[in-house]
C-alpha cells in the first residue's frame, strides 16, 4: 500500500507515526456511529442529486459509465452562496511560527463534538495516478453537503477496480510510514462559545482550514467552496511528495513528440488565470503529437525527472466556455453558475460569469484525448509564468540559483479564484513562490528541489510573461509561438544588455512586434530595476517573517542583487 491505513497493535500509541494529537482528534471522528460510508461514485451521485438545492440539468454526463456513473447521469449544478473563491486567510499550518496548535486543536475537538448531531458521510479517493506515487485520502462531511463530497470524488480518483488493484501493487511512500490523509469538514460549522475554546487563533472567527501536514490530516470548518477541499487535499499530497524526493508542482506539464521521434517535456507554473491551462492543453495546430499530464497538479521525481499526475479530472473556470460550447460536452459537474431553460424546455447551464466571478466546473479526463497519468521522459524545461510588465515575453535564466529564486519570487496578479479582503488592488503584483500558495513546508525545500533540476539534471529555465509588456499585450498566440520555437530547437537566445545570467529571444515565429525592451529608456530601466528590487525585498522578508521559517540560502539573495546591480549600471 502506498500510504498506511492499518496498524499492528505494537505500532499504535503516543509518539508513534500517525498518532499526533491533531490527527487523533480528526481520525477518531471517522469511526462514530453517525458515520455512513459512501463507497462508490454512483452512491455519491444519487446523494448529490437528491440534496436540497441541487440543480439537475438536462445535460448528460458524456460516457459517464466509464467513470463509475450510470448511463443516464446528468451534470449537477450546486451554488455555494456569496463565497465563490478560496480564502487564504483561513489557513493555519501546524508547526509554522505563530500558529497556536493547542488552541486550534480545541477548536477542532469541539467541532467534532458538535458534529455528533449530524449524519456524516465518509468517502475515499486516491491522489496520484501511478504506482510510483499513490496516496489514499478520506473525507468526512455532514449530510447536506453531498455535492462537495461528490465533486471531491470526481476531482480525485474514485476507487474503481482498476485503481484499487493498482494501489495494491504500488510501492509504499516513505518506507511505509506515511499514513492515509484524513480530512474532517463541516461547512455548516459556526463557533459556539465554550469555556475552554479560544477563537482568537482564527483570523476570521467563522472559517478555518487547519493542517497538520506532518501527520497528513486537516480540519476544514465553515468553508462551502469546493476549491477549499480540492486544494486542501492537494496541500497534504504535495507535502507527502516533498518529504519523499519530489518537486511539488502547481502547474501544467505536456510532452511533445518531435519529427525525429525525440521527446520534449515542458512544465509551466502559474496561478489560476495565468494561462497555464491554455498553454498545457494547446494543440499547436497539430504540428506534433502531444500528450498532457495535467494542468494543475503534478509532481516531478527529483532523481529520475519523470512526472506523475495527482488528479484525473480538471477543475476549470467556466467563463471561457459559453453555453453551447463544444467543450461543455465533457462537464461532469458545475459550481457557482446559473441555469436557464432552452427552446425545448431543458435545463441548461449558464456558464459565463454572470451570477458571480469564478464559476467552475469539473471536466472529465476525456476532454483531453491525449491525456496520460505519467510522463516517463525527463522534464526538459521549466517555464515560470509571470504577469510582470517589466519582463519581456520570454527570457532564459542561466545559473541554478537564479533560476530557482526567480520561481521563488514569481510575480503575478490576484486571481478571481481567490476571496480577498475588501480594498485589495487586484492589479497590483504580488509574489507567490512557485505559483503555489498551498505549500505547508519551509520554502527552501522547493528552492532546493527546483535548483537540483536545473543544476544537476540540466533542465532549462525560462520566464514567460503572459500579461502585458510595457503596455503591449502579450497574446496567447505570442506565447505559443515562443514555446514552439523553443521546443523545435530554433530559439536563438542572446545576451541581454549587461545581464550575465539572463538571455533574451527577440524573434519567435518571425515576430518581434512591440516587445523589444529599450535599455536606453530610463523609465523602463527604472521600472525593471524596481521589479528586481521588489524580489530582493521579498527574499529578505522570507528571512525575517514567521521567524525565518521561509529563509532561502544566501546564494538566492545574491543572485537577485546581482541583477539589480547590473540594471543600475545602465
Amino acid at each position: 500500500m502506498a500510504t498506511k491505513a492499518y496498524y499492528p497493535i505494537e505500532e499504535i500509541g503516543a509518539g508513534k507515526v500517525g498518532f499526533s494529537k491533531t490527527r487523533s482528534i480528526i481520525e477518531g471522528a471517522f469511526y462514530g456511529n453517525n458515520v455512513v460510508k459512501v463507497s462508490t461514485l454512483r452512491e455519491a451521485y444519487e446523494l448529490a442529486k437528491n440534496s436540497p438545492g441541487t440543480i439537475v440539468t438536462d445535460m448528460p454526463v458524456y460516457r459517464g459509465e466509464e467513470f463509475g456513473l450510470d448511463k443516464d447521469a446528468k451534470v449537477l449544478l450546486f451554488n455555494d452562496g456569496a463565497v465563490t473563491g478560496r480564502y487564504a486567510a483561513a489557513r493555519r499550518i501546524k508547526g509554522e511560527p505563530g500558529v497556536d496548535a493547542a488552541k486550534l486543536d480545541k477548536v477542532a475537538m469541539d467541532a467534532v463534538y458538535e458534529s455528533r448531531w449530524k449524519t456524516l458521510y465518509h468517502a475515499e479517493v486516491f491522489v496520484g495516478l501511478d504506482p510510483e506515487f499513490m496516496v489514499k485520502a478520506h473525507l468526512l462531511i455532514p449530510e447536506g453537503e453531498e455535492n462537495i463530497m461528490y465533486n471531491w470524488m470526481l476531482n480525485f480518483q474514485y476507487m474503481s477496480d482498476e485503481y484499487v488493484k493498482m494501489y495494491k501493487e504500488s510501492k509504499p511512500v516513505g518506507d511505509g510510514k506515511e499514513p492515509d490523509i484524513y480530512i474532517f469538514s463541516d461547512p455548516q460549522w459556526t463557533p459556539q462559545e465554550r469555556p475552554d475554546v479560544d477563537f482568537s487563533c482564527l483570523s476570521d472567527p467563522l472559517t478555518l482550514c487547519y493542517f497538520d501536514t506532518a501527520e497528513n490530516c486537516a480540519c476544514i470548518l465553515g468553508m462551502r467552496y469546493f476549491g477549499e477541499h480540492k486544494k486542501g487535499t492537494l496541500t497534504m499530497a504535495w507535502a507527502i511528495a516533498n518529504r519523499n524526493g519530489y518537486a511539488s508542482c502547481h502547474g501544467g506539464q505536456k510532452e511533445y513528440t518531435l519529427p525525429d521521434g525525440s521527446k520534449y517535456v515542458a512544465s509551466v507554473f502559474g496561478l489560476s488565470g495565468s494561462g497555464k491551462s491554455t498553454l498545457t492543453h494547446a494543440k499547436h495546430g497539430g504540428k506534433y503529437p502531444i500528450t498532457v499530464l495535467h494542468d494543475d497538479a503534478f509532481i516531478i521525481n527529483s532523481d529520475t525527472c519523470s512526472s506523475v499526475a495527482l488528479e484525473p479530472t480538471y477543475f476549470d473556470k467556466t467563463a471561457d466556455y459559453p453555453t453551447g460550447c463544444p467543450d461543455n460536452q465533457y462537464l461532469l459537474s458545475a459550481q457557482n453558475c446559473s441555469a436557464t431553460l432552452d427552446s425545448e424546455g431543458k435545463v441548461q447551464l449558464v456558464t459565463e460569469d454572470i451570477r458571480n466571478g469564478n464559476g467552475r466546473a469539473i471536466k472529465s479526463k476525456l476532454w483531453s484525448p491525449n491525456r496520460v497519468d505519467k510522463i516517463d521522459a525527463p522534464v526538459n524545461a521549466i517555464f515560470w509564468i509571470m504577469k510582470d510588465p517589466c519582463i519581456p515575453p520570454v527570457v532564459k535564466l542561466k545559473g541554478s540559483a537564479l533560476a530557482s529564486v526567480m520561481g521563488a519570487t514569481l510575480a503575478t496578479k490576484t486571481s478571481t479564484a481567490e476571496r480577498v479582503a475588501a480594498g485589495t488592488d487586484l492589479n497590483a503584483l504580488r509574489i507567490v513562490p512557485y505559483a503555489n500558495p498551498f505549500r505547508t513546508y519551509p520554502l527552501v525545500n522547493d528552492y532546493e528541489k527546483f535548483k537540483k533540476l536545473v543544476e544537476e539534471k540540466n533542465v532549462d529555465c525560462y520566464i514567460v510573461n503572459t500579461g502585458d509588456f510595457m503596455g503591449a499585450k502579450v497574446k496567447p498566440a505570442d506565447t505559443l509561438g515562443i514555446l514552439e520555437t523553443i521546443v523545435e530547437g530554433k530559439a536563438h537566445f542572446e545576451a541581454w544588455g549587461p545581464f550575465e545570467d539572463i538571455e533574451i529571444m527577440y524573434d519567435w515565429s518571425g515576430k518581434t512586434g512591440d516587445f523589444k525592451p529599450n535599455l536606453e529608456d530610463k523609465d523602463y530601466v527604472a521600472a525593471l530595476k524596481g521589479a528586481m528590487e521588489n524580489r530582493v525585498k521579498a527574499v529578505e522578508d522570507f528571512a525575517t517573517k514567521k521567524d525565518g521559517y521561509d529563509k532561502l540560502p544566501d546564494e538566492a539573495l545574491a543572485a537577485l542583487k546581482k541583477i539589480v546591480e547590473e540594471a543600475a549600471s545602465l
